[in-house]
């Protein structure tokens, strides 16, 4: 698999179980934006953290669950929960780091796995990855609910799924370029199907 580039991983704070684990999940990204899924090997990120294997398996179980942990680190702070206090600035400034995101190197890893079949015991991470930041969007969209600028039926998931959807097109099949004036007629054409009258 082609070796990629890539950003120097999040840096996290707290006592040795939380350097220990910060030191196993930046080992992890380096080692897929190197490597690639199929090639992950477990003894080369426990000799880059510096810890045994058998700490890895002891503690995330699988490489599935060792991805999904890395990846879902890395995400949380590359795509932040935004809190602008209004629904548009919310759904505005999270497209922007989405879009940001995926032109990143693991944004690029995440979505060329997405296209994978051949790699069944990383399934478990993928579909986890999804649920998790769903479950993230959907949080915003509830607290859009609560200050009464979402249309009580409107289900969140779903207007989630309109709204970053033409992203991933883009990027996957038409390859067209995403700018903030794409990401604002995006934003825009799902408030006018969700919002309420007085957003």
């Amino acid at each position: 698999m082609e070796v990629v580039q890539h950003r120097q991983p999040a840096r996290r704070t707290g006592g040795r179980s939380a350097r220990v684990r910060s030191a196993v999940l930046d080992s992890t990204l380096i080692a897929l934006l190197s490597h690639g899924l199929d090639d992950l090997s477990i003894t080369e990120i426990a000799q880059r953290a510096g810890v045994h294997p058998t700490s890895i398996y002891r503690r995330w179980g699988s490489k599935s669950n060792l991805v999904l942990d890395a990846v879902l680190s890395q995400t949380a702070v590359e795509i932040p929960t935004p809190d602008t206090g209004s629904l548009r600035g919310d759904l505005l400034a999270l497209m922007r780091s989405i879009a940001t995101f995926l032109r990143t190197p693991l944004g690029e890893l995440l979505v060329r796995a997405a296209l994978w079949h051949e790699l069944p015991e990383f399934e478990a991470a993928r579909g986890g990855y999804w649920v998790e930041r769903f479950r993230m969007g959907v949080a915003l969209l509830e607290s859009s609910r609560d200050r009464g600028e979402l249309r009580p039926d409107v289900d969140p998931l779903l207007a989630l799924e309109a709204l970053v959807g033409p992203l991933h097109l883009r990027v996957v099949l038409t390859r067209e370029p995403i700018d903030d004036e794409f990401i604002e007629k995006c934003v825009d054409v799902v408030l006018e199907g969700i919002a309420t009258a007085h957003r």
